[in-house]
């Protein structure tokens, strides 16, 4: 059985995912078998595996870190929430339904079975799991009938590093307070505390860290500073919705070449698709919520969503949709994936109540009609978009990889050139300034991404030479490194080789 070792965290965006993926990467490296593990995560960014099963992106990330497949038994319970206190449940990679939080609270522990087999599998095939947890364990409301944090710790006997966060201020009553706040056993589980992100000369921490280890009788293993890694990080609490992802310099630096602006739905989801298009020098993304920040872009992109309907209204009622036509009529270009492609049609229709039932008008930019289904479509495809004329030329051919992932099904209604299909199916279109399609990862290919940034910079008289998509996969790898170089730096890894403990699964 593999050994293994868990990350948890004093609250939500402590680092625990960057954390866990950096220890997958160096365990790599020093020659071991390693997968990530996490038994329930939370998350409107989601992956579908080969074979067509969905999972939490995050745990894709710590995959590739660990240079193997993503596999539904790294994360076999992901929801995606749907309201504010409701969720789709997927167990195992398939959809069980919609649950409150109520609801799902009350049911949770019959998924233990499902989450140890997953956990089996992993630990048969590895020779180490690193396991994350959520939130913190200190969520005192939540702790009954825990899943993912100290329960699951003791589920599987493993040893556990505490993460704070010093970026937010407060790092010592983040951990002090956390491990107050367990039960004795929950704090001998605890091996090692981390200070994450930081910034400045180390040695300023040294009386605080002799005064939290007096007092929770915990060393410190680590110092981490703030990397300066670009790797994806969790779902809606990301710095990337805040600040995007622009390349073009500072504040008072040049300015960008090509302006895209990302529409940040309440409800958004892989958002992920555009960091390709962050990484690119000259090109600024930035993420918008309100009418007032869209600006005058180059480009608008509408991302998914997990309420396509729903965040359709909000467009509407927040004056978003109307400044994207304002954009529109000056030349912007704009292009939808997934549920921003639907909206981007003439008309919606729910009759089954997946979403929110009945019908509504869509955008009216592409001649297209979407039926929302209870079932989901989930699969994996590749090929080479259509010959494509117009404004959408340069798309023409290009190679991409992706996936689907959605509810309903979209049909074409009238003239528009078929931007990709699978067979007789058409996963996306474009007329004029707009095109949308079904494809999550369309950019990741250097060849769609190119053909994109090619097209807005000739429409705007630049030379686009400069502007050249990246090789995406090459890139990421480079950040594993650095990440993983960073953290060999910082952390006492033999203290935490000497942590690990074998897997009880």
């Amino acid at each position: 059985m593999a050994k293994a070792i868990m990350i948890q965290g004093t609250m939500s965006g402590a680092g625990k995912s960057l954390l866990a993926a950096g220890l997958c990467r160096i365990f790599t490296e020093d020659g071991f078998r390693t997968a990530p593990f996490k038994s329930q995560n939370m998350a409107l960014n989601s992956y579908i595996t080969e074979d067509g099963l969905e999972m939490g992106r995050a745990q894709v990330v710590q995959a590739e870190a660990a240079m193997t497949k993503p596999s539904v038994y790294m994360n076999p319970i992901l929801l995606k929430p749907t309201t504010d206190t409701g969720s789709q449940v997927i167990v195992n990679g398939e959809v069980i339904g919609n649950m409150s939080a109520r609801e799902y609270f009350a049911c949770k522990k019959k998924f233990v079975p499902d989450i140890l087999n997953a956990c089996r599998h992993l630990a048969e095939e590895y020779d180490i799991l690193v396991i994350e947890g959520a939130g913190s364990p200190a969520e005192i409301n939540l702790k009954e009938n825990d899943i993912v944090n100290m329960g699951l710790a003791e589920m599987l006997d493993v040893p556990v590093l505490l993460a704070g966060d010093i970026d937010r201020g407060g790092v010592f009553a983040q951990l002090y307070g956390t491990v107050a706040l367990l039960e004795q056993k929950e704090r001998e589980r605890i091996k090692g505390l981390i200070i994450n992100k930081f910034r400045g000369d180390k040695s300023i921490l040294d009386p605080g860290i002799a005064m939290l280890k007096e007092r929770t009788k915990i060393p410190v293993v680590g110092t981490v500073p703030m990397l300066s890694v670009d790797i994806e990080e969790e779902d809606s609490i990301s710095e990337r919705l805040e600040r995007g992802g622009s390349k073009a310099g500072p504040k008072g630096a040049q300015k960008a070449a090509i302006e895209i602006a990302v529409v940040r739905f309440p409800k958004i989801s892989n958002y992920t698709d555009f960091a390709p298009l962050e990484s690119v020098e000259g090109v600024e993304v930035r993420y918008v919520s309100a009418p007032r920040d869209l600006g005058h872009p180059d480009l608008i992109l509408l991302p998914g969503s997990k309420n396509t309907m729903g965040d359709l209204k909000w467009m509407r009622t927040s004056g978003m949709e109307a400044s994207i036509f304002k954009c529109l009529k000056k030349g912007t270009m704009i292009f939808g994936i997934c549920g921003g492609y639907q909206m981007m049609g003439e008309s919606l229709a729910d009759p089954e109540g997946t979403e929110e039932g009945g019908t509504m008008r869509g955008m009216g930019l592409l001649p297209v009609e979407t039926v929302f289904y209870k079932q989901k479509t989930r699969t994996r495809i590749q090929g080479k978009l259509e010959a494509l004329s117009g404004m959408y030329k340069k798309l023409s051919g290009a190679a991409y990889e992706g996936y689907e992932i959605h509810m309903g099904r979209t049909m074409l209604t009238g003239e528009a050139q078929v931007l990709a299909k699978k067979e007789e199916e058409i996963l996306g279109v474009c007329r004029g300034q707009a095109a949308g399609t079904y494809i999550h990862g369309i950019f990741d290919s250097s060849e769609t991404a190119d053909g994109l940034l090619q097209m807005l910079a000739e429409k705007k008289g630049l030379d686009g030479a400069a502007l050249k998509g990246i090789d995406f996969r090459e890139y990421k790898e480079k950040q594993y490194q650095a990440l993983a170089k960073g953290l060999r730096e910082s952390l006492d890894m033999e203290a935490i080789y000497r942590m690990l403990r074998e897997v009880k699964c």
